[in-house]
C-alpha cells in the first residue's frame, strides 16, 4: 500500500478541522498541495488576486465557519503580502492557519532569491509560528487549528519546506481537544456581586469576547435586572437591538460624544467579553470601578484605574451567577438616556440639500434584506456604519476594527458569500479602499458570486482631511483624484451602475439586487456630511 504523502496528510487534516476553502496565490512548491486539494472532497483551493486579499478572505471564513480560515503565500513577497491579512486575524481575533513556502533546510541560512526568515516575519503577527515536518505533519496542522480556535482566537503560521510535500508522511497522531473555559472562581464572583450591590449607576459594555461566547441573552438579562444602559464596541454590533430600551450606542464611532454623555455617569463599568484591541478603556472610561467578565484578565492601566475586579472564566456562567445573585435596579435616568439616543440618530438623518453618506446608508438599509450580510471598509463611512447601521444579529455586519486595514471589505464580502451562499451579501467601500483590493473582483466574477459592491465615491480620504482641517492645515495628499468616478460601466467583468442622487441610487440598488453575479453600485456622494458626525470626543 502506497504511503500517504505529506501534501495529502496536510490537506486531509485541514478538511478534518472543518476547513472548506484555502485561499492563496500558488507557487511551484504549492503544486502538490493543490493536487491534494483537487482530489480531496469537501475542501477546495480559491485563487485570489493578491495574497493580502487571500488572507482577508481567510480571516472572514474563520469568523463565520466555525473552523480556522486558511491562506497560502510563497517565499518573500508572497509571505509579506499575506502578512497584512494575517495581522487582521490577530487583532480582529479570527482563527486562521497561514501557510507559506519555506526554504529547505540546506538553504535556510544561505543568501538566495526571495529568501527571508518567515518564522521571524510571522512571529509578531501570529499567536505562534512553526514549521512542517514529514514525521508528524497531521499533528502539526491539527495542533495549529486547536491553537487558532482557542481563546483568544487568532492566526498560527506553518512554514512548508519546499520538497517536503511529496515525501511519505509519518504515522498520524491526534491533538488534544480544545478545552472549554473553566468557571470563574467563587471568590471572584462574590467580589463582583459586592461591586454590583455598591453601584448606583452600573453600565454594561459588550465586546468581541461576548460575540464569540454567544451571551447576548445573558448580558441583556443582567442589564435588565440592573436597569443599566448597554454600550457596544464596534465589532459587537448586533448583540443588542438599536431600539432596545437599554441600548445607549456604540463606542468610538460617529457622535461618540453623545454616547459619552451616558457612560460618563457610570460608577461601575461591567465589561462583558470586552477586548481593548478595539478601544482601550483609558481612552473613554470615566473614573469608575471596572468589573471584567472575560476569559482573560483585563489589560488596563491599574494605576489610573485601581478598582478592578477580574472574573476570568466562562462568560455565560459569570453573567448568570451575577444575575442570580440578587442584582437590583440602579439609579439611572433612562428616559434621558433614550432621549439622547433618539437625538443622536436624528442627527445622522440625511441632509436634504445634498446626496451624502447618511442618505446612501439609509436607502441601502431599506433595500437590503434584513437577513443579509454587509461588509464595510475602513474610512469615514465605517464610523457612520458603526453607529447608524441597524444590525439584527452578530455576523450580519462585518468590519475590521482591531486591525483597521483599508481594503478589507471586498475580500471580506467574497468570503462571506462562500461561507453563507444562501444569504444576500453586500459590501460598502470608500473609493480609497476600493482601489486597494479591487483586483479581487476578478475572483467574484470567476466564481459567479452574487454580491453587490457599493462604492462611496467622494474623491476624498475624508477622515484624514477632517483631521487636517481640525489643525487648520491645508488639504494636502488626501484628494484621490481631482474629479470623476472609479471608471467605466464595467470593471474586471463587473457591471457598474452609477448614481448621483437618492432616487437614482435606490433604482440602481433595486436593479443590482435582481442581477445574477457581482455588480458595483457607485454612489457619487458629498463627503462634507461626515464633518460634523465623526471624530468626536470619547472622554468628557
Amino acid at each position: 500500500m502506497t504511503a500517504k504523502t505529506v501534501a495529502f496528510e496536510v490537506v486531509e487534516a485541514l478538511r478534518d478541522l472543518g476547513v472548506k476553502h484555502v485561499f492563496g496565490v500558488p507557487s511551484g512548491g504549492w503544486v502538490d498541495y493543490m493536487e491534494a486539494l483537487r482530489q480531496t472532497d469537501g475542501i477546495e483551493f480559491v485563487l485570489a488576486t493578491h495574497e493580502g486579499g487571500a488572507a482577508f478572505m481567510a480571516d472572514v471564513c474563520g469568523r463565520l465557519s466555525g473552523a480556522p480560515g486558511v491562506c497560502f503565500g510563497t517565499f518573500g513577497p508572497g509571505a509579506t503580502n499575506l502578512s497584512t491579512g494575517i495581522g487582521s486575524a490577530l487583532l480582529d481575533r479570527s482563527p486562521m492557519i497561514a501557510l507559506t513556502d519555506e526554504m529547505p533546510e540546506p538553504m535556510r541560512h544561505r543568501v538566495t532569491q526571495m529568501g527571508i526568515d518567515h518564522q521571524a516575519l510571522m512571529a509578531p503577527v501570529t499567536k505562534a509560528t512553526t514549521r512542517l515536518s514529514a514525521d508528524n505533519a497531521r499533528k502539526i496542522v491539527m495542533d495549529a487549528g486547536r491553537l487558532a480556535m482557542s481563546e483568544r482566537p487568532g492566526p498560527v503560521h506553518i512554514g512548508l519546506p519546499v520538497g517536503l510535500s511529496a515525501q511519505a508522511a509519518g504515522p498520524s497522531a491526534e491533538p488534544d481537544t480544545i478545552p472549554a473555559p473553566a468557571q470563574a472562581a467563587a471568590e471572584a464572583l462574590a467580589e463582583a456581586a459586592e461591586r454590583l450591590a455598591a453601584a448606583s449607576k452600573p453600565l454594561l459594555v459588550l465586546g468581541l469576547g461576548a460575540v464569540r461566547a454567544g451571551v447576548a441573552a445573558q448580558a441583556i438579562a443582567l442589564a435588565e435586572a440592573l436597569q443599566a444602559p448597554i454600550v457596544l464596541n464596534p465589532m459587537a454590533k448586533g448583540m443588542v437591538a438599536e431600539d432596545h430600551p437599554l441600548y445607549a450606542g456604540v463606542l468610538f464611532h460617529a457622535l461618540s460624544d453623545v454616547v459619552a454623555e451616558t457612560y460618563s455617569q457610570a460608577d461601575l463599568v461591567i465589561g462583558v467579553g470586552y477586548d481593548p484591541v478595539e478601544f482601550n478603556y483609558e481612552q473613554w472610561m470615566p473614573a469608575a470601578a471596572l468589573l471584567n467578565l472575560d476569559t482573560v484578565a483585563v489589560d488596563i492601566d491599574r494605576a489610573q484605574y485601581p478598582e478592578v475586579t477580574d472574573v476570568v472564566g466562562d462568560i455565560a456562567h459569570s453573567l448568570q451567577a451575577l444575575t442570580g445573585a440578587g442584582a437590583s435596579p440602579g439609579n439611572w435616568d433612562l428616559d434621558a438616556m433614550r432621549a439622547r439616543r433618539s437625538a443622536m440618530f436624528a442627527r445622522m438623518s440625511p441632509d436634504s440639500t445634498t446626496f451624502g453618506p447618511c442618505a446612501a446608508l439609509d436607502v441601502l438599509r431599506e433595500v437590503w434584506p434584513q437577513e443579509g450580510i454587509m461588509t464595510c471598509d475602513v474610512g469615514a463611512h465605517i464610523h457612520l456604519i458603526g453607529q447608524k447601521w441597524p444590525t439584527p444579529a452578530p455576523g450580519k455586519q462585518l468590519m475590521t476594527n482591531g486591525w483597521s486595514a483599508m481594503g478589507f471589505a471586498i475580500p471580506a464580502a467574497i468570503a462571506a458569500k462562500l461561507c453563507r451562499p444562501e444569504l444576500p451579501v453586500c459590501s460598502v467601500i470608500g473609493d480609497g479602499g476600493f482601489l486597494m483590493t479591487c483586483g479581487e473582483l476578478a475572483v467574484a466574477v470567476r466564481l459567479n458570486l452574487k454580491i453587490v459592491f457599493v462604492v462611496f465615491t467622494d474623491n476624498d480620504l475624508a477622515l484624514i482631511r477632517i483631521k487636517q482641517e481640525k489643525k487648520d492645515n491645508p488639504i494636502y495628499g488626501t484628494p484621490i483624484r481631482e474629479a470623476g468616478t472609479i471608471g467605466g460601466d464595467n470593471l474586471f467583468g463587473v457591471p457598474v451602475l452609477k448614481a448621483e442622487d437618492p432616487e437614482s441610487y435606490r433604482n440602481a440598488l433595486q436593479q443590482a439586487v435582481g442581477m445574477d453575479g457581482p455588480v458595483i453600485v457607485e454612489a457619487i456622494i458629498d463627503s462634507r456630511e461626515y464633518d460634523g458626525l465623526v471624530l468626536r470626543k470619547n472622554k468628557l
